[in-house]
């Protein structure tokens, strides 16, 4: 059984990204490259939505990421990577298959194969639809000290759960 994690930085007030998508308060020191250069070649499966994805794919394909951040960009070029999206047209990142439909089946019947771990990155709606559904196995949230207000959140949509 494979195990689903989610990778995100994340400010004070649980946002993803600023408005339009704006990343630029990430603090990326020598300690994170690091730990993205370690984990970006870890052979996990990459899970996406189309936001998320349309933005990694257009740095981690360029010619600054390849010359910048070369290990980075390798493992991540390399990996496995699966996108959700209803609107997407097709996915033409390296080893990238388009998912359209049933968010949720998709995810149990990778879950079920063996194989290594899967991994979301960003991607707050879907990490809160599979949240809701008791998917995800593990949280890693590097929390960023400041506060935006206003942006995508970590957990968009996640409704409340009584126990």
């Amino acid at each position: 059984m494979r195990k689903l994690s989610v990778f995100n930085l994340v400010t004070l007030d649980g946002y993803i990204a600023g408005e339009g998508g704006d990343i630029s308060w990430h603090r990326v020191d020598k300690e994170f490259q690091k730990y993205a250069e370690k984990n970006s070649n870890s052979g996990n499966t990459l899970l996406f939505g189309r936001v998320k994805y349309e933005l990694l794919a257009g740095y981690w394909c360029s010619a600054d990421a390849l010359k910048n951040d070369a290990i980075i960009a390798q493992g991540m070029n390399s990996s496995p990577k699966i996108v959700f999206s209803r609107t997407l047209k097709k996915a033409d990142w390296a080893n990238t298959r388009l998912v359209k439909d049933d968010l949720l089946g998709e995810v149990r019947k990778l879950k079920k194969q063996s194989g290594k771990g899967l991994t979301i990155l960003g991607s707050g709606s879907i990490v809160a639809q599979l949240a809701q559904a008791g998917l995800i196995d593990e949280y890693q949230l590097l929390l960023n000290p400041v506060i935006l207000g206003k942006g995508g959140q970590c957990l968009k949509g996640l409704k409340g759960n009584r126990r």
